[in-house]
């Protein structure tokens, strides 16, 4: 079982940056792929980035350019660093684990994790 929980979020005002942390726990394979979603009430959990096993990365257009993912494996953590915060990017956010390796396919579709943390709330205003 894998446990993730999240901390960084916060109020900012347009334009501000975060940087957000998953605290990883429990037993992992090497080959799981690593992500941070998204979501607002009513919407669907939209896919940010996601980092793979061979350590590939995907974004996301609508954030493309203003984020960077990484992993500490050392460490267990997983960040997501938002620069040039938007209002539109008000959320709560997830980070996610697989429970087996994607080969580079659905990075982005969170029907493709099993492990989800509780998520943090990011709020930027204009």
């Amino acid at each position: 079982q894998v446990q993730l929980v999240e901390s960084g979020g916060g109020s900012v005002q347009s334009g501000g940056s975060l940087r957000l942390s998953c605290a990883v726990s429990g037993y992992t394979y090497s080959d799981y792929a690593w992500a941070w979603f998204r979501q607002t009430p009513g919407k669907e959990r939209e896919g940010v980035a996601a980092i793979d096993s061979d350590g590939s990365t995907k974004y996301a257009d609508s954030m493309k350019g203003r984020i960077i993912i990484s992993q500490d494996n050392a460490k267990n953590t997983l960040a997501l660093q938002m620069n040039d915060l938007k209002p539109e990017d008000t959320a709560t956010y997830y980070c996610a684990s697989t429970g087996g390796p994607l080969y580079g396919r659905r990075l982005l579709d969170h029907r493709s994790y099993v492990y989800w943390g509780q998520g943090t709330q990011v709020t930027v205003s204009s």
